[in-house]
């Protein structure tokens, strides 16, 4: 048995800490005292402790004692945190997803022994996994990942619900979208070239270009062809791509009658209500990954991993909580039982090229009645 540290109570953070409790001691963290109360009213084997991760003191203090550490703080405070985690010398498991390059971490943790892996959520994280171990099979030439958390209940006008803050999925929606085209690094605008998907059990889906291939682009620089886009019910990019044409998402300050303020926090505003799933609100998740590439005989082989994930009213924990938080606590759980030993930053690709590893992850899934089907 471990002392895991859980840094954030939100719906993953939360979900986290309650399935590593099944086999260690763990002390949920949050700056929010009534979601540590609420957690706790859940999980009563958990310990709490109310923390700033913004002061370094503190976090460096609340630190110390633990094994090991999960990192579920916002975007915005990620790679400061990791960072700090990783000054502290203690191995961690990070589902933040923070825009910067995490590898900038890599020759840190090296010097310190300690193991990050980062962006070991459902994607990035699984989709990356995925790759890892196919990377390894075959000579791989093309990879692309859809993806989305989508209520049950279609509700107009956004036919949407955030399982995570809005401020995160206006990031997505705002930050240029890269991918790989014939070896070349494309940059295009977020919510550009939507599709129309069939997808078994949902319907028709719209696709369109997010930048989810964040480390891949460049763990993974022989692979020729390389897209991530997100899925949403059609009609929703339609209505997010009015608001962002009109300015709402602008971060520069405006006078309003004597106040300055930037339309993008009124935007987060009006749309946390909006957007805020209910804790036993029914949503979905909805992946399907491709590679492709030559298998030794020299044949091109196409092997698609598809997911479809539903909120789980037993343990009230939703899907996007469920596929997210399980595969870091998989992580987790992996590297604590030596099934992973190297040091430094690794981005889970690195993590499941290695088979005792991709095997356990997705052991550790199933078990929890997540399931990647291959065809």
């Amino acid at each position: 048995m471990s002392n895991i540290l859980v840094l954030g109570a939100g719906m993953v953070g939360s979900a986290m800490a309650i399935d590593l409790s099944k086999d260690h001691k763990v002390t949920l963290t949050d700056l929010n005292s009534q979601r540590l109360t609420s957690v706790k009213e859940k999980c009563k084997v958990l310990n709490t402790l109310q923390l700033d991760v913004t002061d370094k003191n503190k976090l460096s203090a609340a630190i110390k004692d633990f094994d090991m550490v999960i990192c579920a703080v916002p975007g915005f405070l990620g790679f400061e945190t990791l960072k700090q985690i990783i000054e502290a010398g203690k191995n961690v498991v990070d589902i933040s997803f923070f825009p910067e390059n995490s590898l900038d971490l890599d020759k840190l943790a090296k010097s310190k022994g300690v193991t990050a892996i980062v962006d070991c959520g459902v994607a990035p994280g699984m989709d990356n996994i995925l790759l890892g171990y196919y990377n390894e099979r075959l000579k791989l030439t093309d990879f692309e990942c859809l993806v989305g958390g989508l209520p049950k209940v279609k509700k107009w006008p956004f036919y949407y619900k955030a399982p995570f803050s809005p401020v995160d999925v206006i990031e997505e929606y705002t930050r240029p979208a890269r991918y790989v085209e014939n070896g070349n690094i494309i940059i295009r605008e977020p919510l550009t070239d939507c599709e129309f998907i069939e997808f078994d059990k949902v319907g028709t889906l719209e696709s369109f270009n997010s930048d989810g291939l964040r480390s891949i682009i460049f763990t993974m620089p022989h692979i020729r062809n390389m897209k991530e886009k997100t899925l949403r019910y059609p009609g929703h990019v339609e209505v997010v791509r009015a608001l962002k044409e009109s300015g709402f998402f602008n971060k520069k300050k405006m006078n309003v009658k004597g106040t300055e303020i930037s339309p993008l926090d009124v935007t987060s505003k009006i749309l946390f209500d909006e957007w805020k799933l209910g804790e036993t609100e029914e949503e979905i998740t909805v992946m399907r990954v491709t590679v492709k590439g030559e298998n030794k005989k020299g044949e091109t082989e196409t092997i698609v991993y598809n997911l479809y994930d539903e909120y789980d009213p037993k343990t009230q924990t939703s899907s996007m909580a469920r596929t997210t938080g399980y595969t870091a606590t998989a992580a987790a759980n992996m590297f604590l039982k030596g099934l992973f030993t190297e040091k430094g930053v690794f981005p889970p690709e690195l993590i499941g090229k290695h088979e005792a590893c991709f095997n356990f992850i997705l052991g550790y899934l199933k078990e929890r009645n997540i399931h990647y089907v291959k065809s």
